[in-house]
Order: structure tokens, then C-alpha cells, then sequence
């Protein structure tokens, strides 16, 4: 572990500085360009504090609907085939259910505004 500043202190502070400092100073083109990285550096904080809450409790859901723990991008591989091929049809409550609530986790990361309450 790094000792202060965090990587994710870093990344605050950046975006900060563009934000208070730069935007405030530009327009047109070079505006939005700033605007835009302030938005991909506060993606990236988020990501940074959430991703592995977020992965954890995909993994959980996902496990639990196949009924098998495993690595998480193999366990969303079957989970896609299975979906496809049907196999889930009679549990559509409990699929929509984990699938609105890895929904919201993602929104947390992009845009924690569109998060529904």
C-alpha cells in the first residue's frame, strides 16, 4: 500500500484542478475536452472505492442463480449461454432481479445521478 496521497486522493485531486481551475478558463473544443476528462477522472475514482464491492457482489448473485461458485467472467459467460439457451426462463424474477441490481452498480460507477432510490 502507498503511503498518502491514495491513488484515488490523486485522482480527486486532478479532477478537481481541471474542474476549478482550467474549465472555468476555456471554451469551444478545448472546453468540452476538459469537461469530458473530469467526467472519465470521476469515473475512475468511483471505480477505483466501488470495483470490488461490485465485483464481489456480482460474483454472489451470479452464484447463486447458477448455483455454483467460480472465476467471475466465466460464471457471466455461462450465465449468458444459459440465458440464451433458456434455461432460466422459469426464474425470470430472481434473473431480473440480480440484473437490475448489477444494472445499478454499473450506474454507480458511470453516473451515480441515474442511480434509482
Amino acid at each position: 500500500m502507498q503511503d498518502k496521497p491514495t491513488a484515488k486522493q490523486l485522482l480527486e485531486a486532478v479532477a478537481d484542478f481541471l474542474e476549478q481551475d482550467v474549465m472555468p478558463e476555456l471554451s469551444g473544443r478545448k472546453g468540452f475536452h476538459v469537461r469530458v476528462s473530469v467526467n472519465l477522472l470521476r469515473i475512475l475514482t468511483r471505480e477505483w472505492e466501488l470495483d470490488a464491492v461490485h465485483r464481489d457482489a456480482d460474483a454472489a448473485g451470479i452464484a447463486a442463480l447458477l448455483g455454483h461458485d467460480g472465476d467471475l467472467e466465466e460464471m457471466r459467460d455461462e450465465l449468458a449461454e444459459k440465458l440464451r439457451g433458456g434455461d432460466f426462463d422459469d426464474q425470470a424474477d430472481d434473473v431480473l432481479a440480480f440484473l437490475r441490481a448489477a444494472a445499478q452498480r454499473k450506474l454507480a460507477i458511470a453516473n451515480p445521478k441515474y442511480v434509482l432510490e
